[in-house]
């Protein structure tokens, strides 16, 4: 691969934990000379996620595509899948993260249907919670479970952000069959400057 890497960044809700930590990634993947961008739905967040995007578009290489995506798998899920599969082969990623169960999904067949037709794209995946929220007693957790370790054939790389969720992960999935690594998340510098305190402050 090229020293100079395009790196799409895929996943359903730009919101809380997801979100945090992506924009970490992106700021330090700009930050080392790649080319990046972020697929995201454009039906959830608010004002406060819309002014973290206008922050971040000035150094997104790729670009900031949102597209409406479902939460749980329905009618127009398929509809949904191939607008975001056009997206990201416009974007011809060298690395292709996926982060949630949405993410994760999209990140590996499409990597995968990159590959079908020449591309050379790494595919990635960051459970963070999404699948690993269901009880591997139950029906729907067994089926969910069962489709992580089939689509673990498609997956190059399993990169967990916490110990807890590798440890849930190798209970409820088993333990990985491909290469993966533990990366915590990390605090900036200017996130240990003191904070000032209002007047009116409590």
């Amino acid at each position: 691969m090229a020293d100079t890497l395009r790196i799409v960044h895929c996943f359903r809700s730009p919101v809380g934990g997801i979100f945090r930590h992506v924009r970490d990634l992106t700021e330090a993947q700009v930050a080392a000379g790649h080319a990046v961008g972020i697929v995201c739905d454009s039906t959830t967040g608010g004002d406060f996620e819309e002014h973290l995007f206008e922050q971040m578009k000035g150094t997104m290489a790729l670009g900031i595509h949102r597209t409406p995506m479902q939460r749980h798998v329905g009618p127009g899920d398929l509809a949904s899948a191939w607008r975001t599969f056009g997206i990201i082969k416009e974007l011809r990623p060298d690395v292709l993260h996926g982060h949630g169960a949405k993410g994760g999904a999209y990140a590996r067949l499409f990597g995968s249907l990159l590959r079908v037709s020449r591309f050379r794209v790494a595919r990635l995946y960051s459970p963070h919670g999404g699948s690993l929220h269901y009880d591997e007693t139950t029906a729907t957790g067994k089926l969910f479970f069962a489709l992580e370790r089939f689509m673990a054939r498609f997956t190059d790389y399993l990169l967990f952000v916490s110990d807890y969720e590798r440890r849930t992960y190798r209970r409820k999935v088993g333990e990985p069959p491909i290469p993966n690594n533990l990366v915590y998340n990390g605090l900036s510098a200017a996130e240990f400057e003191p904070v000032r305190a209002e007047p009116n402050s409590a």
